[in-house]
């Protein structure tokens, strides 16, 4: 148990997004190349400068029941229904340790103790503090409810997930804005690397559509006001972009070391095989222009694992539709990985999903698994007139197969106060 260079693999994958309630319908969805985005039609959205969002496809409520949703933030909402949907996947049932004890239930057994969960969060329960600080105002002391702080702290997720699934050998929450949910698959491998954990549920949440948050990035220039067009405001890498759309929703999944994994029998997505973790060190809202952080992560990388560059075949990219960011990330790749880079099939699934922000490390590492165990990439769609500053190959409007033998492929997560994660998959 205390080797520290075991195989990690992706036994389990779960998904709750703007295109489906699951992974399977979410993954159809991104290959369809379908926008999730849409006209906010609340009331409160009415007289706002930003009324588009990737708004979730299956509403909680329709998945948990009611009398555990309304004790669950809806980030915490959306992180079990992906963390359940992952887990079953993997083969497992019920909680870590009581499983059944037939030759099935054996084959979906783990010991509570060797199971772990790390599930992060941007911003955390930010809808149930401003909702309740209304009731406060409006209602009185009265009529708050007393589920609201283990409601809104941002491991609330992490620790439902953890107590949903009986997960003793760690519960974690890293936040690294947009990179929190790529970081927490990252700080999952190394849990099962180092020998602290067999098993892992990963993976990130976000539940951030609310007035303030929207305004906020509104006032900050950062989100596209194309109110108009909702299903084609999110346009990574197009030369007229204008901000990034925000969406909601999480994605999870389930890693296990291989010896783990095949000892029972399960089913394997592919290699987890690591990790480049930097930062900036720049600016709080702003990615270090060169490129050279995000660079730094992808040589951590490499120099961490025995991965090679002629090895990836394909990355799904951070690129949010900002002006300033989507190239950086380019120009990253360049100074990492050279020509390399030309036999890259890159892609940006927010251009369908909008950004979920912590959720998007955990939603886009599930596109990314998929993406190497059916061998076909998903697309970039809203791209009218390519940024010529964008010197690679973007994968446009349609999906692309993806080649045969021995790949792998890049998840990239930048957030804001410089935080820059990659995380690597291979083929198995």
């Amino acid at each position: 148990m205390n080797s520290t260079n075991r195989t990690v693999v992706v036994t389990g994958i779960g998904a709750t997004t703007p295109l489906g309630g699951d992974a399977a319908s979410t993954w159809e969805g991104l290959l369809a190349g379908r926008s999730g985005v849409s006209l906010l039609e609340q009331d409160w959205a009415a007289e706002l400068p930003v009324r588009i969002a990737g708004q979730i496809a299956v509403e909680p409520g329709e998945v948990i029941p009611r009398p555990q949703a309304r004790k669950l933030d809806r980030s915490a909402q959306f992180a079990l229904i992906a963390a359940k949907e992952a887990w079953a996947d993997a083969g497992f049932a019920g909680k870590a340790g009581e499983t059944d004890t037939s030759a099935a239930g054996a084959a979906g057994s783990v010991d509570p103790n060797r199971l772990g969960a790390v599930i992060a969060s941007g911003i955390g329960g930010v809808t149930t503090l401003l909702d309740q600080y209304d009731v406060l105002k409006e209602k009185g002391v009265r009529r708050v409810s007393p589920h609201t702080v283990p409601m809104l702290m941002p491991n609330s997720p992490a620790a439902n997930v953890g107590i949903e699934l009986g997960a003793h050998a760690g519960v974690h929450t890293p936040v690294s804005a947009c990179a929190s949910g790529a970081e927490a698959i990252g700080y999952a491998i190394e849990m099962i690397r180092t020998g602290r954990a067999d098993v892992v549920v990963a993976g990130g949440t976000e539940a951030a559509i609310h007035p303030l948050p929207i305004v906020a990035f509104g006032n900050m220039m950062a989100m596209s006001k194309n109110n108009d067009d909702p299903q084609g405001a999110s346009r990574p890498y197009d030369a007229d972009r204008n901000g990034f759309v925000l969406g909601e929703g999480a994605g999870v999944i389930v890693l296990e070391s291989e010896e783990h994994a095949k000892a029972r029998g399960a089913k394997i997505y592919a290699e987890a095989v690591g990790q480049g973790i930097s930062a900036d060190a720049h600016h709080i809202t702003q990615p270090e222009p060169s490129g050279n952080g995000i660079a730094a992560a992808l040589q951590h990388l490499l120099d961490t694992t025995d991965l090679k560059p002629a090895e990836i075949v394909h990355v799904n990219a951070h690129a949010t539709s900002t002006p300033q960011g989507d190239v950086a990330e380019i120009k990253a790749l360049r100074q990492a990985f050279g020509d390399d880079v030309d036999h890259m099939a890159i892609a940006s699934t927010k251009s369908m999903t909008g950004h979920l922000l912590g959720g998007a490390g955990g939603v886009e590492t599930v596109a990314t698994v998929l993406a190497l165990k059916h061998r076909i990439a998903p697309p970039t769609i809203n791209i009218e007139n390519l940024d010529p500053e964008v010197d690679a190959d973007i994968i446009r409007d349609e999906a692309r197969p993806l080649p045969e033998g021995r790949i792998a492929a890049l998840n990239d997560s930048f957030g804001f106060g410089g935080h820059n994660v990659v995380l690597a998959f291979r083929s198995v």
